[in-house]
């Protein structure tokens, strides 16, 4: 996991604002996600449930741009977050872990999870991506929502999802496609 000091800023200032899930919005992950999707999804904190829907709103009004293609994406963007719901850490916990994780280096992660108390849920909370494509493996997920859940931090060229696919859902959890218009297809 990258440090990506601007995102994690501003993901730091949203948590410290109050989030809340419409019930409008739990009806259309529903309709999005299958049963057992939609039950990982409800394990998220309400804060990570909150962002992302928006990640998922956002790729909604942009998915045009892949012209019809990938209809995975919607999901990947609901669910891409969902192995941070298998290891209870709040605000200042993360970003320890961050912080002990981009200090140390994430090759420790697999030897902290092996510990107890905090050591372990910090060694736990860095490798959420693997533990998240292995949630939405059991789930039966789509493989590229699984492959993005557990390559959503990765460089693009390790990406196996289609890069147009992985740009957009990268930009959304970065929040950034609200602010450009919808690109039309060439």
């Amino acid at each position: 996991m990258k440090l990506q000091p601007l995102h994690r800023a501003r993901r730091f200032g949203s948590a410290m604002l109050p989030a809340s899930v419409s019930s409008d919005d739990l009806e259309w992950v529903g309709q999005v996600l299958s049963d057992a999707e939609f039950t990982l999804f409800r394990r998220m904190t309400i804060r990570d449930q909150a962002h992302s829907i928006a990640v998922g709103r956002a790729i909604d009004t942009h998915l045009t741009e892949l012209g019809g293609r990938h209809t995975w994406v919607r999901q990947a963007a609901l669910l891409h977050d969902v192995g941070k719901s298998a290891v209870r850490l709040g605000t200042y916990g993360r970003i320890m872990a961050t912080l002990a994780g981009w200090v140390a280096g994430e090759d420790m992660a697999p030897a902290w999870a092996e510990k107890s108390g905090l050591t372990r849920r910090i060694g736990l909370y860095l490798q959420y991506p693997k533990l998240g494509a292995d949630m939405l493996r059991l789930a039966e997920s789509h493989p590229s929502v699984v492959a993005w859940s557990e390559e959503h931090h990765d460089p693009p060229e390790r990406w196996s999802v289609p890069r147009e696919a992985g740009l957009l859902l990268q930009e959304a959890d970065d929040g950034l496609l609200g602010r450009r218009p919808v690109r039309t297809l060439r």
